[in-house]
């Protein structure tokens, strides 16, 4: 039998320091692995879990990493905290705005679907699974959430586009909170009738309580927001005191009544999120930054905090049997009956297939599991199956992963409901070159969106029949209603290079920073020790010293956009020879891809390829020579000039 490494054995401190740096690196590097590959975050994080705990027992016989005892009393505490700013950062984009906006098929989706399918699903988890009715019912109206975090992602994937992709999102986004407090509501239900109180009085009691945490995480928000605009807090410290009031208002929760804290933090979160407050943008990036933290290590640890057995327990027919329920009954039921009248039958068919769970869903299954045994040594009747409930949300997670990922794509193609081609490019910023530009690229079939916040300076861009977004892209509304899988790369082409460089900083994250550009700050080849630092803007486009007013000036100049394609007689060496002082802008290799070209970005060539590049229309400026050769006319092909 292996043993374990020597200092893991360490007792006392030291052991629990490792065990939380641990939890740290398996969380964000699994986080990390999923951004490299492109694969869904959660099923990463959960495999972590799994191989330091459960897996690691039955190959040495002890967990590497084991939750329960390293942590003991302060376990339940901790997840506790850990979902309740999860659930508070999910409040902060759930505005009532959006209600309004999302359309009647996803409040249909929410406010009918939504406990429709808690009822079908606590059906399923009864019946099916074999959990007793109040682990069934605390259980299924966890899994009515369907997170945001693994939505996005598909809908990227798939190219979803038009009032289906928009249901899935807006369904992710109003349904984050709403089954946390479903469950809340179900197992405070659930723990005073345990206690030998009745029905009726214990509803009537629940509702006081919910009442009261509602009140008080609105008495924080509006107290926060009055001190923010007041002045009251320096903005270094806004932040920080965000995240301790957050941990304050739960503990006064907790106060009132058990697990109403959620609540509390929930309403919390909504009420900032409605009311405006200048620099939430950042202080909501703060809150997602803690979020990511906090997802990471509750993951971590509640995969490593499974046993062999109770995985071996989940490993059976009855968990074959809920998901199927779950995934070819409730799910399609729900929807089909709650949006009949609003979506056509492929739009109906496909929402009732997608529903993929996410972090709060697994969070908060966790959380009410570990209640509901702890509940159970004071309570009057046995909860037989809450400590499947863990297990059994790791199940529907990893099923609606895969099934749901594997599946959108080719189901969205076959409903006739995904956009056909590959992602474009978004361009931020528009003058008559940047117009010029996204024609060129349209033509050469690339989509291109342009969007600019000004409603006078797009239309040359409507005219000339280009896809266009009015708006300011680094807003919240832009999140939600700019199309984002229509691009997989931004380029920033406005006049101010700040803002450039802020954009820049908006969609790194999303697309990742070498798929995000802007032009250079500067006229001339010497780099400006004054200017934005290269850590903190785009990529360049083109080549230093090609700036927004060179690029006009010889715009106004005369100087256009053209497409040549590359042949056997007629290579990239002709091509550069032919038309030394084009710019070049990108080039589309045979094979469909484009590649924008910058410093240490050169074309690479080859037959097939096609240049787009920028330069004078006069072959004898393009030249230098005196006779009347237009470039590359001779062996290559000039597509456009």
């Amino acid at each position: 039998m292996l043993e374990l490494p020597h200092f893991l054995l360490a007792a006392g401190d030291d052991s629990l320091i490792l065990s939380v740096a641990l939890i740290g690196a398996l969380g964000l590097g699994a986080q990390w692995l999923a951004w490299r590959l492109q694969a869904p975050a959660i099923v990463l994080m959960a495999l972590a879990g799994l191989t330091v705990g459960p897996l690691w027992a039955v190959i040495t016989g002890e967990p590497l990493l084991n939750p329960d005892k390293e942590f003991g009393d302060l376990l339940r505490p901790i997840i506790s905290l850990a979902v309740a700013v999860i659930l508070f950062e999910g409040g902060l984009v759930l505005k009532f705005d959006n209600l309004k906006d999302a359309g009647p098929a996803v409040r249909r989706m929410v406010f009918v679907g939504g406990p429709l399918a808690w009822a079908l699903g606590t059906m399923a988890a009864h019946y099916a699974a074999g959990l007793d009715w109040a682990s069934s019912i605390v259980f299924a109206g966890v899994m009515v959430v369907t997170g945001p975090t693994v939505i996005m992602p598909l809908l990227r994937q798939s190219k979803l586009s038009g009032r289906t992709g928009a249901a899935l999102k807006w369904e992710g986004i109003v349904n984050d909170p709403v089954g946390a407090l479903f469950a809340v509501a179900a197992f405070e239900v659930v723990r005073v009738i345990s206690g030998g109180g009745s029905v009726v009085g214990a509803a009537i009691w629940i509702l006081i309580a919910a009442a009261l945490g509602v009140a008080l995480g609105m008495f924080f928000g509006f107290f926060i927001v009055r001190a923010f605009r007041a002045g009251w807090t320096p903005e270094y410290l806004k932040a920080p005191l965000i995240f301790a009031s957050v941990i304050l208002c739960y503990a006064l929760a907790e106060g009132i009544e058990t697990e109403i804290g959620l609540v509390a933090v929930t309403a919390y979160g909504m009420t900032l999120a409605n009311s405006r407050l200048a620099g939430l943008v950042e202080l909501r990036k703060f809150k997602e930054d803690i979020a990511v933290l906090l997802v990471s290590g509750v993951f971590v640890i509640l995969t490593a905090n499974l046993t062999p057995e109770t995985i071996a327990a989940a490993l059976n027919v009855r968990t074959l049997a809920f998901l199927f329920c779950m995934l070819f009954i409730v799910r399609p039921l729900s929807i089909w009956i709650s949006t009949y009248g609003t979506l056509n039958r492929n739009e109906a068919l496909l929402l009732g297939w997608i529903a993929p769970r996410g972090i709060v869903a697994v969070a908060v299954s966790g959380l009410f599991g570990q209640l509901l045994i702890d509940l159970q040594e004071t309570s009057r009747f046995e909860f037989t199956g809450a400590e499947m409930i863990s297990p059994l949300a790791f199940a529907m997670v990893f099923s609606t992963v895969v099934l749901h990922g594997f599946s959108i794509g080719p189901l969205a193609r076959k409903l006739g409901l995904s956009r056909v081609g590959k992602p474009g490019v978004l361009l931020i910023g528009v003058n008559p070159w940047s117009v010029d530009f996204a024609r060129e690229l349209n033509d050469a079939g690339v989509d291109t969106t342009l969007a600019d916040s000004n409603w006078r300076r797009l239309k040359p861009a409507r005219d000339a029949g280009l896809e266009t977004y009015f708006g300011e892209v680094l807003s919240e509304e832009a999140e939600l209603r700019l199309d984002h899988a229509r691009f997989d790369t931004a380029i920033a082409l406005s006049a101010n290079e700040p803002y450039n460089a802020l954009v820049a900083g908006h969609f790194a994250p999303e697309l990742g920073r070498h798929k995000v550009y802007q032009l250079s700050c500067q006229e001339g080849e010497e780099e400006d020790p004054k200017g934005i630092g290269l850590g903190t803007r785009g990529r360049t486009l083109i080549k230093r010293g090609r700036s927004y007013d060179a690029l006009l000036r010889d715009h106004y100049r005369g100087w256009a956009f053209s497409k040549t394609q590359l042949t056997a007689q007629y290579d990239l060496k002709q091509f550069l020879a032919d038309r030394p002082t084009t710019d070049l802008l990108a080039e589309i290799r045979s094979d469909g891809s484009i590649v924008f070209l910058g410093p240490s970005r050169d074309p690479k060539g080859g037959e097939g390829t096609i240049l787009i590049g920028f330069g004078p229309k006069d072959p004898i400026q393009e030249t230098g020579k005196d006779g009347t050769k237009e470039a590359g006319s001779a062996n290559g092909s000039i597509l456009s000039d």
